[in-house]
């Protein structure tokens, strides 16, 4: 047996580590548990004692004209990028600026009406410290998210987010990884309260969200329906013989087939699962009558306009496969099937 295969067939023997006593897989359970307890211990105390300055910092936010311009370096660069798509995905106009490339030119970036919001442990990061002029010969305003309310970046920024001097969970002290939380605690919180003083909707969230699951969800039905001419369709004075002699070729066949009166309007459904019991209790003899004799009545709709999401739901607790999407008049012009939202109900 190979080293690798030896290393993960005995749980209990002891591995390599640069840290003596720490050589079980229970020592770095542990370890990972209090790591996480002081990360979860420093978020508590910042949520009882938020910076005097948040809803300064706030104000500053909602007012912005321009762009919200987010910078900072190293692993606080990280945090600023992430910070910078979370404004963008409510609406606000938001563009990560890097320090280093900035004093090369990518300060135009910045336009009078901006203000930036700079992430810093130390208040005192020498690339941070360069832009500092640029920013006030631009009369930008700063918002500084940092561990030291008595830096360089602190008294030129009009509001301070200060979580003050914070211990590190890394063993050595130095790694970061309290603060960064904390970052972006602090970011996660003024995106969210913006979005909400905004009064952001789900309708103004979908437009920011188009693509992947999360934009399925929060798309409207017809955005994502099967459309008529992909369906199934009788008029419901056809035998189910006829029905599926000639509808047996199509592409793209659903499990369904959607019956209509003669004004178009959906009047019931037929499955797969009806035909399967009809051919069970050997009834052939109501093969060759009007479906609507066999048909399910009145089945459950869904109107256009309606949110994915809403559709998707009501496949999951009614137990249905395919949900027949009707416009105002109740006519039908496509189908969800569970096939094709089944992997949207709580992704992203």
């Amino acid at each position: 047996m190979s080293a690798p295969a030896r290393k993960y067939m005995e749980p209990h023997r002891q591995t390599p580590s640069l840290q003596p006593g720490l050589n079980t897989k229970f020592e770095q359970l542990q370890l990972a548990t209090e790591i996480i307890k002081h990360e979860a211990e420093a978020l508590k105390n910042l949520a009882s004692n938020l910076p005097d300055d948040f809803c300064v910092a706030t104000d500053l936010l909602l007012e912005c004209e321009g762009c919200v311009i987010v910078t900072g370096i190293g692993k606080a660069g990280w945090i600023g990028q992430k910070t910078s798509a979370s404004l963008a995905s409510v609406g606000v106009r938001s563009h990560f600026l890097h320090p280093a490339e900035a004093i090369h030119g990518d300060l135009g970036r910045v336009g009078p009406k901006d203000i930036v919001l700079v992430f810093s442990n130390s208040g005192e990061t020498g690339e941070i410290l360069k832009l500092l002029p640029s920013f006030e010969k631009f009369q930008t305003p700063i918002i500084a998210i940092t561990g030291k309310q008595n830096s360089t970046l602190a008294a030129h920024s009009a509001a301070v987010l200060n979580y003050g001097k914070i211990n590190e969970a890394c063993h050595l002290g130095l790694a970061p990884s309290t603060t960064t939380a904390l970052m972006l605690a602090l970011g996660d919180a003024l995106t969210l309260v913006v979005s909400k003083t905004k009064q952001l909707q789900a309708d103004d969230f979908a437009k920011f969200h188009p693509g992947g699951s999360l934009g399925k969800r929060l798309s409207l039905v017809e955005q994502v329906m099967r459309p008529i001419d992909e369906c199934r369709i009788a008029n419901e004075t056809a035998t189910v013989r006829d029905i599926y002699i000639q509808q047996g070729g199509r592409e793209r066949r659903t499990g369904v087939v959607l019956i209509t009166d003669q004004q178009s309007r959906l009047t019931g459904i037929f499955t797969d699962s009806d035909l399967a019991k009809l051919l069970e209790k050997q009834q052939d003899e109501l093969f060759d009558e009007p479906i609507r004799n066999v048909m399910t009545q009145s089945p459950i709709t869904i109107a256009a306009g309606t949110k994915t999401l809403l559709a998707i739901e009501t496949l999951a607790c009614r137990n249905l496969s395919e949900l027949p999407v009707v416009d105002a008049d109740g006519r039908a012009i496509g189908l969800i099937d569970i096939t094709d939202v089944v992997n949207v109900r709580g992704g992203q």
